[in-house]
């Protein structure tokens, strides 16, 4: 069974930093795009970065130049680098991938709250 293990989340000041990993495991043969997408309470979930096998990486305008989404293929492996967080970026972060096969998994999410 896939899962997909979130983690790095919590609670910093504005202006801070966190690092999210997001970890896929079992059956994954191979995987296209990975991504981060974020719900706020009372919000939809929203795309936050997205980073294609190749590399090819597309942000949501609203973390433009603040957050960074990389990956490490071998170990099937996706992170968000946030920096300079600000309150509306206080979220439930979740991890997605999509499978050469057209199938796309979610991982569980972590909690990213920004406040003072």
């Amino acid at each position: 069974q896939v899962q997909l293990v979130e983690s790095g989340g919590g609670l910093v000041q504005p202006g801070g930093s966190l690092r999210l990993s997001c970890a896929a495991s079992g059956p994954i043969f191979s995987i296209n795009t990975m991504g981060w997408y974020r719900q706020a309470p009372g919000k939809e979930r929203e795309s936050v970065a997205r980073i294609t096998r190749g590399g090819i990486t597309v942000y949501a305008d609203s973390v433009k130049g603040r957050f960074i989404i990389s990956r490490n293929s071998a170990e099937n492996t996706v992170y968000l680098q946030m920096n300079n967080l600000k309150p509306d970026d206080t979220a439930v972060y979740y991890c997605r991938v999509f499978v050469v096969s057209g199938l796309d998994y979610w991982g569980r999410g972590t909690q990213v709250t920004v406040s003072s």
